[in-house]
């Protein structure tokens, strides 16, 4: 990992074996991180994956090269940092284990220490993993922004899918993995890893189609809103067509479609009220400056009050190959 210090936390017995899924978990101390940890570990508990958490120290100047300062106070913030992380891993191990949250004692734990800002590092740590996931603000955040600068960049540029997740949603008694479909490959990106997310967990797949008429003034406009029924006939059979198709063999996931008339990003966050995870695909081209995640997307991730996880094709992953899906590395 470069330039990290790694500490890992193994149960007696265990070890991280070949080709084990990986996921990743930025922290900070901040109630957002602390609800990432959790989730993070969760799903890690369910699936067998290991878990990296990576935490961030701070360094006299964004400039400076942290090797040219003093090496005792280096130390001692990396230290520092490495000591409360781990506290707060075990404390987070120790909440899900009172819950009854099976697999959460015998997770491998990896703690992850770098210097500076942290939105790079878990970027480059997340390489290869199956999922990244991070707070949906951490302890920088300006109170008035809803999305903090890591999450947004990790939702951005991370090749792997994203969960940002916010600390205040209750779910509801009937889990429910709630994806955006529209036909498009990033759609079919995020159907795929909702399909396996739902696998694991025993939820309902609810996917949501929405679709809108021309927003302008016409003489047509009597004949356009007769065709509301007909369009939203043909949203539902391309959105169930599509379900059909990612199934495929996985007939133990329930499945719904749903349409809605209206944008796609508010619809999503509608349907998604007291969901365990919204599934968005992002159709940004990360290489390109000045981009940043496709408007659906970033809607969702900002207003969502579920976890938000951020698919990006594999095409659009800086031309690497996708990495495996969870279920994929746990078969």
């Amino acid at each position: 990992m470069g330039d990290g210090t790694k500490h890992t936390d193994r149960p007696e017995g265990s070890g991280i074996v070949p080709r084990q899924p990986r996921v990743v978990v930025g922290v900070d101390g901040s109630a957002g991180a602390r609800a990432a940890l959790v989730w993070a570990l969760g799903t890690a508990a369910r699936t067998g994956a290991a878990l990296e958490v990576v935490s961030a120290f701070p360094i006299d100047f964004y400039w400076t090269d942290p090797y040219l300062l003093d090496r005792g106070r280096i130390e001692a913030l990396r230290s520092d940092t490495e000591a409360r992380t781990r506290e707060l891993v075990e404390a987070v191990r120790r909440e899900l284990t009172v819950a009854s949250v099976p697999g959460s004692p015998s997770v491998v734990v990896e703690v992850v220490v770098v210097p500076g800002a942290a939105a790079e590092h878990l970027v480059r740590i997340a390489d290869g993993a199956s999922l990244l996931v991070v707070g949906s603000r951490g302890r920088g955040g300006v109170r008035s922004t809803l999305l903090g600068s890591v999450a947004l960049h990790c939702s951005t540029h991370a090749a792997c899918p994203v969960v940002v997740v916010h600390p205040s949603e209750v779910t509801s008694t009937r889990p429910r993995v709630v994806v955006g479909v529209d036909g498009s490959v990033a759609s079919r990106a995020a159907l795929v890893e909702a399909v396996a997310t739902a696998a694991r967990s025993g939820a309902e797949v609810e996917a949501v189609a929405a679709f809108q008429l021309p927003n302008y003034w016409s003489e047509m406009s009597v004949v356009l809103g007769e065709s509301l029924p007909e369009l939203q006939h043909a949203v539902r059979r391309r959105a169930e067509d599509e379900v059909a198709e990612v199934l495929g063999d996985q007939p133990v996931v329930s499945a719904r479609v749903v349409t809605v008339e209206g944008p796609v990003g508010d619809a999503l966050v509608q349907r998604a009220a007291g969901a365990e995870l919204l599934v968005v695909g992002s159709r940004s081209r990360n290489r390109l400056p000045g981009m940043v995640l496709g408007s659906a997307a970033l809607h969702c991730v900002v207003n969502a009050r579920c976890p938000v996880m951020v698919v990006h094709p594999p095409a659009e992953a800086d031309a690497r190959s996708a990495p495996a899906t969870l279920a994929a590395a746990a078969h």
